[in-house]
């Protein structure tokens, strides 16, 4: 019995419901239309500040979906180097994460570039600068050898595992993913936004890596994207949403990759979940229109640089209670620093005390300028 969508004769020979999904399709293309109107509305600075914010949030979260947590500031400053874009509060950032960051930026700002096997190879390679995956020596930069048996996805405690899919055997893989890039590359008839959600499910499908297959597929789905957009202007970001949606992508993933070659599904559920992405967008917006009054309102007022990296960080979102102690932490100063710095903001009509006391005083952004 045929238990994978792989063991089907011509497998990629995806069908649909044309009916159902030109009437999702066409709210996803109505929605782009609308957002990068807006968005290019905006001055260079606000694109700009809106881009890296969409970005740093692509990056963590479809790194958080592998379980692996990034630190936000130095993704962040990471990305705002290669895109020559400046920030207060820059930081250095680790290898591995400027190895994710190539990537990233490789795949959305170089859209039109083919996609290759050597190009893969380099991103693979840029995902696993060391070698290894954790505690585990893996072949980087070549496709998975198999050597320790199936390429399986599974989860639950050791002993009591569940597989939830075992991919084709690696065999296959350089003929699975010879005819995948032809494929991506050749294929003029489809809508690029449909392309994307195949391109998805195809590649991870044939999980072609020993390890990243996830994080390679959503930077392919973005590329995709990004030429549906014909734009190096990332406003959305898919892979915080299907964060936000792990539970139903895994879920609708599994049914498909153990279904027929039938795709309905699992496209209607894509086009969905890049509809919700697109809607999130409005946060990012009116954080960084928000941001941009702010220092409008302030731009007479002289801030040390200290000042102007919290100020920022609150901006941005921080995190938890604002205190002369963390002040002290994050801009390696004195707490007696800290404090004049704090005080000389309430004078300045920035900072105000935070209704509600407890063990330590903390401050907040005047909210009502």
């Amino acid at each position: 019995m045929k238990m994978y969508i792989y063991e089907n004769k011509n497998w990629t020979d995806f069908t649909w419901d044309n009916k159902k999904v030109m009437i999702k399709l066409g709210e996803v293309r109505n929605l782009q239309g609308r957002l990068l109107g807006k968005m290019e509305s905006l001055g260079f600075d606000l694109q700009n500040e809106a881009i890296l914010n969409t970005l740093t949030l692509d990056i963590t979260k479809s790194s958080e979906i592998e379980g692996e947590f990034l630190d936000i500031v130095q993704v962040r400053s990471s990305i705002a180097r290669k895109l020559g874009i400046n920030f207060v509060g820059a930081i250095d950032s680790e290898r591995h994460i400027d190895g994710i960051v190539e990537m990233m930026l490789d795949a959305t700002q170089n859209y039109n570039k083919p996609l290759t096997k050597e190009r893969l190879f380099g991103w693979h390679a840029a995902l696993f600068p060391s070698g290894w995956s954790n505690l585990y020596k893996i072949t980087v930069a070549d496709w998975r050898k198999d050597t320790t048996g199936p390429m399986q996805v599974i989860s639950g405690p050791m002993g009591k595992e569940k597989v939830h899919f075992q991919a084709p055997s690696s065999d296959r893989v350089d003929e699975e993913m010879a005819k995948f890039l032809t494929w991506f590359e050749k294929e003029n008839e489809i809508d690029l936004v449909l392309k994307s959600a195949i391109a998805h499910l195809w590649f991870v499908t044939i999980h072609p890596f020993d390890d990243g297959n996830g994080r390679i597929t959503r930077a392919i789905t973005d590329m995709m994207l990004a030429r549906s957009d014909k734009s190096n202007k990332r406003f959305y970001s898919m892979s915080s949403q299907i964060r936000i949606e792990r539970k139903q992508y895994y879920e609708n993933l599994e049914k498909t990759q153990k279904g027929d070659s039938d795709i309905t599904g699992w496209i209607l559920w894509f086009l969905q979940c890049l509809i919700n992405a697109i809607h999130s967008t409005e946060v990012i917006l009116s954080k960084v229109l928000y941001k941009a009054e702010f220092w409008k309102l302030h731009a007479t007022k002289i801030l040390n640089e200290r000042q102007q990296k919290i100020i920022n960080k609150l901006l941005d979102g921080f995190d938890g209670k604002l205190t002369t102690s963390k002040w002290a932490k994050i801009n390696k100063c004195s707490q007696d620093t800290a404090l004049r710095d704090i005080q000389d903001l309430i004078l300045k009509n920035i900072l105000q005390k935070e209704n509600g006391g407890g063990r330590s005083t903390s401050y907040e952004l005047i909210r009502n300028t």
